[in-house]
């Protein structure tokens, strides 16, 4: 047993730790990160792959585990989507829906062994930041058409004019934090599992399955944590001057703070469907 443990390395081996490094490919005098790319491929084949899937198979009877499991986050996200704006917005359940389910594949494609060919297109900034610019672009366009120019601008200067340049700043700084918290996140795993892999094979294959299953929990967090601030900015995007104005008006907001933000759409009063109206923030 000492002869053993006497052959085993002291050190770590000198290996360089890759991540971060990407294979790439220049066209125009532009470089691409080819392994970005390709993974955000895969990940996106295998959600347009499972959702014509579950699309065949569709049944109204017993449904079966990948049915069962799709119909969970459907629902889960479009309770999540009423809750935060007042009423189930087809548009933002979609889109939030196809960044939970984009997010979550892409933050595990990393857990397959592949020698480096298959990193988390998600540790790489610029499909984050790309993903974040989508969320945001598409808040301010919401945020126009819901409170018309005048009253978006207007915003900016609410509730006193003198908050106009904290205003500014945060709708600035929110495409970079959106991006660098799930960047960071996944980026750091990656780094892990690279740390991890220099320690000997003996001693590493233990470190390595704890890390991958706390791995695939963080990725499946940071891709919800994604997918609600996505429907957060659309909610906050919805309410128009004349919702507030009902509000102020309203007892039940009687009392309540103005950074209350998005939940006030949470405890507004809805009609779903063929239901008596009910507080959409209520437990169903």
């Amino acid at each position: 047993m000492s002869a053993l443990i006497a052959a085993l390395p002291t050190t770590l081996p000198g290996a360089d730790i890759t991540v971060g490094e990407h294979h790439t490919a220049e066209w125009l005098g532009i470089t691409f990160n080819v392994d970005t790319i390709w993974t955000t491929l895969i990940a996106g084949g295998i959600v347009l792959g499972l959702g014509f899937f579950v699309a065949s198979r569709v049944t109204s009877g017993v449904p079966g585990k990948i049915q069962l499991v799709w119909e969970s986050i459907v629902n889960w996200i479009s309770q999540l989507v009423q809750d935060n704006i007042g009423r189930p917005d087809r548009n933002v359940i979609q889109l939030a829906i196809m960044l939970f389910t984009l997010i979550l594949l892409s933050n595990w494609l990393e857990l397959i062994p592949s020698q480096h060919y298959l990193p988390a297109p998600t540790s790489d900034l610029n499909l984050t930041l790309a993903l974040a610019l989508i969320v945001i672009v598409g808040v301010h366009v919401r945020s126009i058409r819901a409170k018309g120019f005048g009253g978006y601008i207007k915003h900016y200067f609410q509730p006193i004019p003198v908050l106009f340049p904290l205003n500014f700043i945060e709708e600035l700084v929110k495409p970079f934090t959106l991006a660098l918290r799930l960047f960071g996140n996944i980026f750091a795993g990656g780094l892990m599992l690279s740390i991890i892999g220099l320690i000997p094979v003996a001693a590493n294959w233990p470190l390595q399955i704890v890390w991958k299953l706390f791995d695939m929990a963080i990725g499946g967090i940071q891709a919800f944590i994604f997918a609600l601030l996505t429907v957060i900015y659309y909610a906050q995007a919805s309410e128009s001057h004349s919702d507030e104005d009902a509000h102020a008006g309203d007892p039940a907001y009687a009392g309540e703070g103005e950074g209350d933000g998005p939940g006030k759409a949470g405890r507004a009063s809805v009609s779903l469907p063929d239901q008596e109206p009910v507080a959409a923030g209520a437990t169903h």
